[in-house]
């Protein structure tokens, strides 16, 4: 019970890093959860940090869940400085750190030095994902860092699992340890790739036989990190580069599968949000809390001057932020010789220094420090254990605030395309241009959603929303017309529809209190009513007064004897009651439902008209009067169309949330800002209104 309350209280504090974070948003959230995990172990909670553990239940899920996201095309294009970074300059590092830090404090042995260098020199690809989305790195940048941090922790590792071998049992082969890193590496990448294959070439093995359940598949995408990481470390390879090409594996299959279903990676991904929000939220937690106890040691400890110490911290950061400065400055310089001075490969100072100051490190770099064991083979102690894993804590943590300091200075402003072409001065047919651009995505990822969602049982219903949505971008109604004009409903349609909907909800609840429908008929149709006027109010409940009259209903003291106008004559010639109401009977009482409130509707958009909205209310009541005969002639057919509406409103559903997902994507990356991105929203609102209202 003691480790649950711990987790709950942990993720609450997650929760709260965020409300923080959006009070002051200069501070980013890794900060704040850091500053909270402090806050918490000082009021006496502990939790251990088990180094096998973590990497294998943080550090591969998130590192797949980059992998598979990161674009291979521009990974590729960066491929050199990626490996120089990820490999060369991880092994100078370590042999120029090693050096620098036995000689600035030699109680640490050259080895122990070089373990140390070691976990320091990779960068933690969390804490790169956190700050690059508040800071909005160039691209390039952006993508270097990501490619970078996704292949050096495991260089890191190796060559820290050899550092401390060495210093454990006292000899060292460069010769033999060479040998074995590229078996790990070419080992862990092969097992990754071939695992990944495998469980995706199963999986759909399984939907060729007829499983489509979305809830399985989406699990079976969560363990396959897992999977892969304990695959690899048993068959002693890389479990961090498995993991890493497993999921550039999994984005590749992606791409080539002929046919995903819209609704899986809709749920995939709001999954896969949620449990990487999580996890990046718990690795910055967890390196909090073990923060106060690693400190303390040294802090308390007589045997160590505090500010002594401090300045080791100080030194070893300011020595890793210079090695990786000149490592990448020396890169850019050949690179700018080689293609003979082009001035395209010209050394950037400022995008050198943002390269540098962006390789901040993060818990993997305490997690593997925790990993020193505390005794040698000997018998006697590691040496300078509790000082190591200060520095290493104590680098974390500057190389953070440096970072979170230094970098929304040095780094540009987000550069979306709205705001350019209005500070640019660009002229107003510019603007336009660029809005309707903006636009035309938007309502492409409805159409797109639609179209992969279409199948042959929701075909008609596909096709008369994709018409809907057609007319939606070219109607005019005497407004401008540009065919992405921004054409928001009427405010007095809107009002008259919200009376009319009030109207047929009285009409339903008097039949459902006379008996004359059956109190879940009447929930059915008050839940579709419910769906219209949540969409015309921007609201997400209709109060819970209306919600406490719909399950009154539902009580037995309420249940009058129900009237089915399907009924049957049983055998004592008396009518019959279904125990279950099959779906065409349901539609067709709802559908001779909405015949009887139609007209309440039309009437209480009547008494309220005037001369300010006659034009308004006529239409409403003309679209009334269109369901009305809609509704006679299904009802006329041999075998009226049931499913229609049902499926039109799943496929709205769907739509709508593309829309969104598709907004906050163009936020992210720069291309809109938060003004044009909130304009968006309303946008998407309002072709959903529109839908609802024409339908």
């Amino acid at each position: 019970m003691e480790h649950f309350i711990a987790v709950l209280v942990i993720l609450f504090l997650i929760g709260i890093s965020n409300v923080l974070n959006r009070l002051v948003p200069f501070v980013p959230v890794p900060l704040f959860q850091i500053v909270l995990g402090i806050g918490v172990a000082l009021f006496g909670l502990k939790v251990e940090l088990d180094p096998e553990l973590f990497l294998v239940l943080f550090i591969a899920p998130l590192l797949y869940n980059d992998a598979r996201q990161t674009p291979r095309g521009e990974l590729w294009n960066l491929r050199v400085p990626i490996i120089l970074l990820a490999f060369g300059l991880v092994f100078v590092t370590v042999i120029v750190a090693g050096y620098g830090i036995n000689y600035l404090i030699p109680s640490i042995p050259l080895p122990a030095a070089f373990a140390l260098a070691a976990i320091l020199s990779p960068t933690d690809a969390v804490a790169v994902g956190s700050l690059a989305k508040r800071i909005h790195l160039p691209g390039s940048i952006h993508r270097l860092l990501e490619g970078e941090s996704l292949l050096n922790d495991a260089s890191g590792l190796v060559a820290f699992k050899f550092a401390v071998a060495a210093m454990v049992t006292g000899t060292f082969s460069l010769w033999a340890a060479s040998l074995n890193f590229l078996l790990v590496a070419l080992g862990g990448l092969a097992i990754g790739t071939l695992a990944s294959f495998v469980l995706i070439r199963c999986q759909v093995l399984v939907r060729k036989w007829g499983m489509e359940d979305i809830t399985v598949h989406v699990l079976w995408q969560i363990l396959t990190p897992f999977v892969i990481y304990l695959l690899a470390e048993e068959v002693g390879v890389s479990g961090i580069l498995a993991v890493v090409a497993g999921g550039i594996v999994y984005a590749m299959e992606k791409d080539r599968a002929e046919s995903v279903q819209l609704k899986m990676q809709i749920v995939s991904t709001s999954t896969w949000s949620v449990i990487v929000y999580t996890l990046n939220g718990l690795v910055f937690m967890m390196l909090g809390l073990q923060i106060p106890e690693v400190m303390g040691s040294i802090f308390t400890n007589p045997e160590f001057n505090n500010g002594l110490v401090l300045g080791y911290v100080a030194l070893i950061t300011l020595l890793l932020y210079v090695l990786r400065f000149i490592w990448i400055y020396c890169y850019w310089k050949v690179r700018y010789v080689m293609s003979r001075q082009m001035d395209d490969n010209r050394p950037n100072l400022k995008g050198i220094l943002l390269t540098s100051l962006s390789g901040v490190r993060g818990a993997l770099t305490l997690a593997a420090a925790f990993s020193i064991p505390y005794v040698l083979n000997d018998g006697s102690a590691f040496p300078q254990r509790e000082l190591i894993l200060f520095i290493a804590a104590g680098v974390i943590l500057l190389s953070l605030v440096l970072a979170s300091l230094l970098l929304p200075v040095l780094s540009p402003k987000p550069q979306a395309d709205v705001a350019n072409a209005s500070e640019a001065g660009q002229g107003m047919q510019q603007r336009q241009f660029v809005e309707d651009r903006i636009r035309m995505k938007v309502l492409s990822a409805a159409v797109q959603s639609v179209e992969s969602s279409t199948n042959d049982a929701n075909r008609e219903a596909a096709q008369t929303l994709i018409s809907d949505i057609t007319q939606y971008m070219f109607r005019r109604d005497g407004m401008q017309p540009s065919i992405l004009h921004d054409p928001n409903p009427d405010k007095e349609e809107v009002k008259l529809y919200l009376i009319a909907i009030h109207a047929e909800r009285k009409v339903a609840r008097k039949l459902r209190d006379n008996g004359e429908i059956t109190p879940e008929l009447a929930m059915e149709f008050e839940y579709r009513l419910d769906r219209i006027e949540n969409a015309l109010t921007d609201r997400m409940d209709t109060g819970i007064a209306e919600c406490v009259d719909k399950w009154k209903g539902m009580l037995p003291m309420h249940l009058p004897a129900p009237v089915n106008p399907t009924k049957q004559a049983g055998s004592d010639g008396e009518a019959e009651q279904p125990e279950v109401m099959s779906k065409l009977d349901k539609m067709r009482m709802l559908k001779h439902l909405k015949l009887q409130s139609c007209p309440a509707a039309i009437e209480a958009i009547r008494s309220r008209m005037d001369g300010h909205n006659e034009e308004a209310a006529e239409k409403v009541i003309s679209r009334y009067r269109k369901i009305m005969s809609s509704i006679q002639y299904f009802n006329e057919k041999i075998v009226p169309d049931i499913t229609l509406d049902e499926n039109k409103l799943n496929l709205i559903t769907s739509a709508v949330q593309n829309q969104r997902d598709t907004v906050q994507e163009l936020y992210e990356s720069g291309e809109i800002d938060r003004q044009y991105a909130r304009k968006m929203r309303s946008f998407v609102q309002d072709l959903e209104k529109w839908i609802l209202m024409e339908t």
